[in-house]
């Protein structure tokens, strides 16, 4: 673990102390070393646990996301060259500091074995993510997109520290192995229900469950493009993760309390694919359609069958690709029409050929196109939803239906047509963007040939 956090660390002086002309180039090397020293934790093992200390370790479910963690940061940096580059080398510098801030506690959170380490890193990853929507956002209304980001946080944070407290008194301990063994004494039904919910709601805000989901189109919108891959990609993994970390802790597993959560999170499904349908903007049609794929995981970890959860992580790596390469796309567009207004960024083919291949391949994977690990992992969820309960299939079935219905709307609408009057003259894509987009394809690419590293199933 510290092979990997000790350089993440040391990227903060490299990022105060690199000369002006070097700044990116110093950056970018360095965390994609880090990144590939990372695939280590992929390998494949006999051991539950690997790298155990006390504090932290990692096992199945934290090590691809760990991976993934550690990849997209270079990726970030990456996108976010374009944009800054007519800003004061100081703010550069304070926006790069900000990012690789962000990464050792979303290491931290993945890998801690104690639920008291992973709550403080949980909540300290909302601070870069809050400095880079509030200061690098586009639009003024990035102060109210971050004011709801926080309170919605914060809100449902503050039950699951009770939570944590109330759990420790009782049993002594807040580490993940001895709470598994260690059941708490038999309580009357409805202290155990709060219990069970104020351990589940803070990271259903974070998933985003429906319902609970609306800081997250306007955080998408308003932040600049490595804030939208930073939660896209990681963020709403951590709360995937935590329901993942959670849910078999949680005594005795209510019916009552699964039930809201499951219909929630299938409707949310079906709704928010709705709402795609007629999005105008394209950074929210994107950030509404994770809305729509993370609901799927939220049903899957809450049936805690192997299939579901299994295919909820698959679904969480490949959807963290998948996502940041639209944003990044969305991105390049937007940096060439000034526009994100769907209308206005039309027909884009001609000007753009290359661009065109990535947004082709972008959508083919987020429709789940066979043989993508996106579509693993959602027959692998909808064949455990529909042993749950053979009704799911009338949900789910819709949900993918209207998923596939809004992808090729996008695809169409900013790819072919008539190209818009004002646009006369536009910046080619360059060597940059392309191997931006390599970086994000390549492993949803590779990872079709071995799905097993990302399952979180033993091998």
């Amino acid at each position: 673990m510290l092979k990997i956090l000790i350089p993440t660390i040391m990227l903060l002086p490299l990022t105060l102390l690199s000369q002006p002309k070097n700044l990116w180039t110093n950056i970018t090397t360095h965390s994609l070393l880090i990144a590939t020293l990372s695939l280590q934790w992929l390998a494949p093992t006999y051991y539950p646990l690997k790298n155990l200390t006390q504090w932290t370790s990692n096992d199945q479910i934290s090590s691809p996301l760990l991976t993934l963690s550690c990849w997209l940061l270079p990726l970030m940096v990456m996108a976010s060259q374009n944009h800054l580059q007519h800003e004061p080398r100081t703010r550069v510098r304070m926006f790069i500091l900000t990012l690789v801030v962000a990464q050792p506690f979303l290491i931290l959170a993945f890998s801690a074995m104690d639920l008291m380490s992973f709550y403080i890193m949980f909540e300290a990853t909302l601070i870069p993510t809050l400095v880079l929507i509030t200061r690098w956002g586009n639009q003024p209304e990035r102060l109210s997109a971050g004011i709801y980001l926080l309170f919605y946080t914060l809100i449902s944070s503050l039950p699951l520290l009770t939570a944590m407290l109330y759990l420790h008194a009782q049993i002594g301990t807040l580490h993940f192995l001895t709470l598994k063994l260690n059941h708490l004494p038999p309580t009357n039904s409805w202290s155990a229900l709060l219990l069970n919910l104020a351990l589940l709601v803070a990271f259903m805000v974070k998933a985003p469950l429906y319902g609970l989901h609306l800081w997250l189109p306007k955080a998408h919108v308003e932040a600049p493009i490595a804030g939208s891959m930073l939660l896209a990609a990681l963020l709403l993994k951590l709360g995937g993760y935590g329901i993942m970390r959670v849910t078999p802790l949680i005594t005795p597993p209510s019916n009552y309390l699964h039930y809201p959560f499951l219909t929630l999170a299938l409707w949310g499904a079906l709704m928010t694919s709705s709402i795609c349908l007629r999005q105008t903007d394209l950074k929210s049609l994107i950030a509404y359609s994770s809305v729509s794929h993370m609901g799927l995981v939220v049903a899957a970890c809450m049936i805690q069958t192997h299939w579901a959860y299994a295919g909820a992580m698959m679904l969480m790596i490949s959807h963290g690709l998948t996502s940041s390469m639209l944003f990044c796309l969305a991105n390049t567009n937007y940096e060439r029409t000034h526009s994100r207004t769907l209308l206005l960024t039309r027909g884009l083919q001609p000007l753009l050929p290359l661009m065109a291949i990535w947004w082709l391949l972008a959508n083919l994977t987020n429709m789940a196109l066979p043989p993508t690990t996106n579509l693993m992992a959602e027959l692998t969820i909808m064949i455990s939803l529909f042993n749950w309960s053979p009704l799911t299939i009338l949900l789910t079935g819709t949900a993918t239906l209207l998923t596939a219905s809004y992808t090729l709307f996008m695809l169409l609408t900013t790819q072919r047509g008539a190209l818009p009057n004002y646009i006369t003259t536009t910046q080619n894509s360059n060597t940059r963007e392309h191997l931006l987009m390599v970086l994000h394809i390549t492993p949803l690419l590779l990872l079709i040939l071995k799905p097993q590293l990302i399952s979180g199933l033993p091998l």
